[in-house]
């Protein structure tokens, strides 16, 4: 591979897309996102470009992009993958990292099979333990992460957990990733962020055009995908001068762990008993997008200061969740907040209390869910949302 990378580094590169044009309503086209993401990740495949999976949003996506590499999320959102994945791993650990291993016990992740590195990034201790077993079998990059945001030190460690990361895509693709190469991706990385942002804000209209579910689903496992950003577009022009029907919904935010694609059944749960999404604050939706990367200076400096200042629950203290969702509460006018906690997920599930007393500190009625993949409990999720929405709507009354 040319040692000059820039060229084939998001928007502009080597594969086009080919599904652009299959429709002019951005939900049917991000309908069909893992078929499209397939079509343009073996595309690039044959074209001779290098696929790297990745398994959190603490990888930046940039220094792949910049190596001439394709950033695809692997983290798994299915049942169905769970029982191969619980023949090595205990039955009770997270089901995202259950599905995920599942794909690879089963080898039915056409993604997984092609790629030819995988960064793991060390946040919970469940996947850091996954993540030897699968390396048995596949090339990793371990990414370590320190889990105190709140001293230089770590940041400094951080930054050097990226030259090393850069050092070893260099390594494994035969390129040179130039300061250049990194400033490009981070055009594209923050171009996408800012589209992201702008569709999350249809949801702070009275009555949105879209629904949570919806706007969940204008996402691919892919970044920088030229026909997604033009999709994007399409998506704020058409739907900013639109107004949905006046609705009684109640304006819910959610936060907690992140519903990946595939895992999307309890946001399906709010929306058909009552409620609407109007914010989500966690990994799949606003978190990871809320800050650009800065285009001036050391772009390694530059990216290690956007993605360890993320809000993770691994992070001790976390305060900056707290802040952050009081501003989105100011900002997307919800009537309650539902913390969804994946069974097994200990950080999350010790960070309830902290939203729990936010909550009841914003005066917003407060429902911890705690599930996994399996619909068994969604009738039980369902009378829980229900009622909370009718002591919502008892509110509004007596106001």
């Amino acid at each position: 591979m040319s040692s000059e990378c820039c060229s084939s580094a998001g928007a502009g590169s080597c594969c086009s897309g080919g599904s652009s044009s299959a429709s002019s309503c951005p939900i049917t086209y991000f309908e069909g996102m893992i078929g499209n993401c397939l079509e343009y990740a073996t595309a690039a495949k044959k074209s001779g470009k290098p696929i790297v999976g990745i398994m959190c949003e603490y990888t930046p996506r940039e220094l792949i992009m910049a190596a001439g590499a394709l950033p695809v999320c692997l983290c798994g959102g299915s049942a169905d993958t769970i029982p191969a994945a619980e023949e090595s791993l205990p039955t009770n650990l997270c089901p995202l990292i259950k599905s995920t291993f599942g794909y690879h016990a089963a080898n039915s992740n056409p993604f997984l099979a092609m790629a030819d590195l995988i960064v793991g990034e060390t946040t919970c201790d469940g996947k850091k333990k996954m993540y030897e077993l699968m390396g048995m079998a596949r090339k990793m990059h371990i990414l370590e992460l320190p889990h105190r945001q709140d001293c230089p030190e770590a940041l400094a460690y951080w930054r050097a957990e990226l030259v090393r990361l850069k050092d070893a895509l260099n390594k494994r693709f035969n390129v040179n990733i130039s300061d250049n190469c990194i400033r490009h991706a981070i055009e594209v990385m923050n171009r996408e962020r800012s589209a992201k942002r702008k569709l999350a804000a249809l949801m702070e209209s009275d009555n949105p055009p879209i629904t949570g579910l919806q706007l969940l689903g204008l996402k691919s496992i892919i970044s920088g995908i030229p026909s997604d950003l033009e999709q994007y577009d399409r998506a704020i022009g058409m739907f900013s001068s639109m107004q949905g029907a006046a609705k009684k919904s109640v304006r819910v935010l959610l936060t907690g762990v992140p519903t990946v694609h595939g895992a999307e059944r309890v946001v399906n749960i709010i929306e058909t008993s009552g409620g609407l999404v109007v914010c989500t604050e966690n990994c799949t939706g606003l978190k990871p997008v809320l800050d650009d990367v800065d285009t001036s200076g050391d772009p390694i400096d530059a990216l290690a200061r956007k993605y360890f200042g993320l809000h993770c629950s691994v992070m001790t203290p976390n305060a900056r969740r707290r802040d952050t969702m009081a501003s989105l509460v100011k900002q997307y006018r919800p009537q309650c907040i539902v913390d969804l906690v994946w069974q097994a997920c200990l950080t999350y599930d010790v960070e309830s209390y902290f939203i729990r007393d936010l909550a009841k500190e914003l005066n917003l009625p407060y429902l911890r869910i705690e599930t996994d993949y399996s619909p068994s409990d969604s009738a039980r999720i369902k009378v829980r949302l229900q009622a909370m929405f009718e002591t919502v709507r008892s509110r509004n009354q007596r106001c």
